[in-house]
């Protein structure tokens, strides 16, 4: 009798877990150095594509360099994508061009990122906010 009720609530502790919603919660990644997010493009098809991050005011941008811009763009599910970072998924992100934010997202990714130094000259065709949209 002990054995099954151990068994029975390990499986509901495990089930609780599993469950459990990825929280969007920007704060907490400002120590992460990389996202990736999912394109879908038709002659490509699934791709993931790590790329930098900064949190600015709350917020999560990613700035895009050629090649990850290109994914975007021929994505069918644009602006629609799918996040990873920090161990956790989201489905259901919009990335939302945000050429006001250029410089600010330039000037914190060139202060979290030494290396910023070289990348900061190529060219970034989008810098983009992402936020998560209800399922």
């Amino acid at each position: 009798m002990r054995i099954h009720a151990l068994v029975v609530s390990l499986v509901l502790l495990l089930s609780a877990t599993a469950a459990r919603a990825a929280e969007w919660t920007p704060a907490a990644w400002t120590t992460q150095d990389t996202l990736q997010f999912r394109a879908d493009c038709p002659d490509e098809g699934e791709y993931w594509s790590y790329v930098w991050l900064v949190v600015l005011d709350g917020d999560v941008y990613v700035r895009l360099g050629s090649r990850a811009a290109g994914r975007v763009d021929c994505s069918k599910s644009k602006p629609m994508t799918a996040i990873k970072i920090a161990g956790e998924t989201f489905d259901n992100v919009e990335m939302i061009p945000s050429p006001a934010m250029v410089e600010r997202v330039a000037a914190a990714m060139a202060e979290k990122y030494p290396t910023d130094l070289f990348i900061s000259y190529m060219s970034h065709p989008y810098t983009m906010k992402l936020v998560p949209k209800a399922q």
